[in-house]
This record gives C-alpha cells, structure tokens and sequence, in this order.
C-alpha cells in the first residue's frame, strides 16, 4: 500500500499491507496478551497510559505534523488532535482508580448483592482518515485501562501517523500484544471484524460501513460501537447573538475543509434574520485563506481524495452555490484537491440537502415558527451532533429537552463540532448509537458481572420460594 500526502497528491512511501493470516495472528497474540493483563492491577495498566500521555507531550508537534501531512490538516487542528491524546490520556489514568460497581439491598437476610465490572476482551478498532489517531486514543486508553488489549486498523489513507501512535504506544510500555497495528484496506477490516476472538468491534466511517459490520458482529454474539455519519444542523433563532454565531457557523462548516463527523452541514435560520446572516457568512467565508495546511496562514486544507473532490462537484452541479465553491484552485498540484468552502440556499430539505456530503457545503434554509425549526432539523436520517444560538432560555431548554434534538451531542451557542473528551460522543438513529470518550462510556469496553455473596448459614430463596 502507498502513503501519500493530500496537500500535493504525492507519495510518502510503501509500506507492506496485512494479509488475513496476520490479521489473525494479531488477533491471536491480542488474545492470549488478554490472559495476563486482564489480571494487572487496573491503575498499573492506567500507568501505561500515564506514560503514553507523556510521550505524546514530548512528541505533539511531530505528531501533529505527521498528521497535517497525511490527513490535510490545518496546523492548529493538528495540535488539536494531539491535544485529545493526552487529554484522553489524562482521563483514563484517573479511570484506572474509578473502575466503580454498585451495591444493592438484598431481600435476602445475611446476603449481599453487588455489582462488578470485568475486562471485557480483545478489542478490535477500525478508524477514518479524518481523526487519524485521537479516535484510537479514546478507544485505546479506555480499553488499555479496562484490561482490554487493542488491535487497531487504520484508515489506509493514514498509515504513517498509525506507526507513529503504535511507536509511543509500545515506548509506553505496553506488554506484548497489548496494542497491535494491522495494515490495509477493507479486506483487513472485514478480517478484524469476523475473528470470534475480537470481543468489541469499535468502527469511525460511514453509515454504509456500519451497516455492514453491525450485523456482522451481531450474527457471532460480539458488541459493535458504532460511530458513523452525521448530517449536523444548527438552529439560528430571532434573539441570537449573530456576531458569535458567524464565527461558530465559519469554523462548524468549513473547518477541517468540511470533513469532520460533526460538520455543520445545514443551517436553519429565523426567517427575520435570514438574510443579514447569509450576508455575513458570504462575507466570513470571503476571508477562509485555502492552501497549503503547512502555511499558517491557511485556513482550509485539501480534501483527502480525488472520490471526495467529486462528490463536492456532483453536490455543487445539483444545487449550485451562493458563495465559494469552486472546485479546485489555481496553481495547486494536478493530483491535490483544494475547493472553496460552499454556502448554499435552499428552500427545502431535498434528498440531496439530508445526504450527507463530505466536504464544506453549507445549506441554509428559513423557518418560521420553533416546531418547524425542529421539525427540519430532526428530519435527517442521522443524529450525531446538534446546536442552537439563542438568547432566550426557554428555546435553549426546549432544544435540550425530549421534545427538542434528537442527537446524541446538543449545544446552546456553539457549533456542533469540537468535542471536549470529558463528555461521552456519539450520536443516534444513523449515527450508530455508540458512545466514545468520557463520562461512562468505559462500559462499552467491561463486561457487567452481579454477585451475591451469603453470610447468613442459612439458605432463605429469593421471592419467598420455598423448596426442601
């Protein structure tokens, strides 16, 4: 397989890609790691991870070069990235000491009921390109500190930047077979996802993706956490602040050239300030220098691929585009791909407006009334992540309540993107379901075990059942 770098379409290098058999073999060098590390103290496998935040700390700016380079990003994401590592990191370390189960009251005299969690197993990671290594960091070191070895499968679009977390990884101190890396294309996912072995398949990609392993897994009895598509919106209602709301929707929408899961993708404006906040998008996005990541000045990087160029284009032929959008710019590399950011008014939620499209096109449409703003914006298939920029507190409490967001992640005054890692993340309906990252979201990777002990010498049944 080749690396190859989207900001000129260029190749990084050759590297050996996985067979079946070494797919396994990982799987089975995971598996058997399992049997002693599931034993190890939980806060001594929390010290790995302590020391892997380390490393990334002493190695960010590598690091987040190495993903510029490889995935397209801008500098500061980069850092960014990196920086939900070690945040991740830090988080998992104190996990380690907080692993809690629950006690109940027994109906029982002299018995005691608990709860307790148990590391669950080999956990297999299929990640995008778009997150090349926080993604299997906030799998990684809630599986490292749960007692779970890891067997990562990277995008093959991001090979490079894989060998360097497994590097840090492996410095860290991980035992042998603890955190693997296999190499390769679907061929190598689909391997990952089918081996009995692999007690977790945790998958980043699309909604097409998932609906392939989800039933793959299922047919075997194994768990899936799903982190698929988004078609992200933002509500923009009468009494926002339009200033704060222009600089959220520029960065939601064409950061990271528009290829995040929780881009903002759909805009639903009062219709009172419909067109004074189109004016000003129009003119923010006149600003977004595109070019070369590597540059500080730039803004917008290169879509990943030539595939991702030509959905922007079909997009940009189906609905045409109020501002920007050009396909590619001139004096760039024949094999890179840089377009303009894309602003698009729409009077309906089309099929093409509820598909989501990688790339930064932003379609903006009007409302009238709070239930029809909801209304649009909970009528896409997916239900990542959500927001609303308002300054009347019974719309920010209606968008956050049951009847409000359908999305597993809704903001007030902020645009869906950019995640703290101390929140769970994920989302519902095409999204997946699955929860990555913090609050409880480690008990994705444990299994639940409950226990009663009996301390009576008696032998009383539950539910009064009487038998000799």
């Amino acid at each position: 397989m080749t690396a190859r770098t989207p900001i000129t379409g260029g190749s990084l290098g050759s590297l050996p890609a996985a067979t079946p058999g070494d797919v396994d073999d990982a799987v089975a060098r995971a598996a058997e790691a399992f049997r002693t590390w599931r034993i190890v103290p939980a806060p001594e496998r929390g010290a790995v991870v302590r020391r892997l935040g380390e490393l990334l700390r002493a190695h960010k700016s590598d690091l987040a070069e190495l993903v510029a380079l490889e995935a397209g990003k801008i500098r500061s994401e980069a850092q960014g990235e990196v920086q939900e590592m070690i945040d991740v990191c830090d988080f998992a370390v104190g996990l380690s000491r907080q692993l809690y189960g629950a006690t109940m009251a027994s109906e029982r005299p002299g018995h005691r009921m608990m709860e307790l969690w148990q590391p669950l197993g080999v956990c297999g990671v299929i990640t995008s390109f778009n997150f090349p290594c926080a993604v299997w960091a906030w799998n990684a070191a809630l599986a490292l500190v749960c007692g779970d070895p890891v067997v990562w499968k990277p995008s093959e679009k991001t090979p490079l930047t894989a060998l360097a977390c497994d590097a840090l990884v492996q410095r860290a101190g991980a035992p042998a077979g603890v955190a693997q890396v296999v190499l390769g294309g679907a061929e190598v996912g689909e391997r990952l996802v089918d081996n009995p072995s692999v007690a977790l398949v945790s998958a980043t990609g699309s909604t097409a993706m998932g609906r392939a392993i989800g039933p793959r897994v299922a047919a075997r009895f194994g768990r899936s956490l799903l982190e698929l598509g988004g078609n992200n919106a933002a509500i923009v209602a009468p009494s926002a602040d339009l200033d704060l709301a222009v600089r959220a929707v520029a960065f939601a929408a064409a950061g990271t050239a528009g290829q995040r899961c929780t881009t903002l993708r759909r805009l639903i404006v009062h219709r009172s300030i419909h067109d004074d906040l189109v004016d000003r998008l129009v003119t923010a996005y006149k600003s977004l220098t595109v070019g070369n990541p590597l540059d500080e000045r730039t803004l917008v990087g290169p879509l990943i691929d030539r595939h991702a160029y030509e959905a922007f284009g079909r997009a940009l032929d189906e609905v045409g585009a109020l501002a920007g959008g050009a396909r590619e710019l001139e004096s760039m590399a024949p094999d890179a791909f840089y377009v303009r950011p894309a602003i698009a008014v729409v009077l309906e939620q089309t099929p093409l407006v509820l598909r989501e499209t990688f790339a930064p096109l932003l379609y903006v449409l009007a409302y009238d009334d709070w239930d029809e703003a909801v209304a649009l914006h909970n009528a896409a298939a997916h239900g990542l992540s959500s927001s609303v920029f308002t300054s009347d507190l019974r719309e920010a409490e209606r968008f956050l309540s049951p009847a409000g967001s359908d999305c597993g992640i809704a903001n007030v005054n902020i645009g869906p993107s950019g995640a703290e890692i101390g929140g769970a993340f994920g989302g519902e309906k095409d999204t997946g379901g699955g929860r990555e990252s913090g609050s409880d979201a480690w008990k994705a990777y444990m299994r639940r075990m409950t226990c009663t002990v009996n301390y009576s010498g008696e032998l009383p049944l539950a539910q009064g059942v009487e038998f000799l």
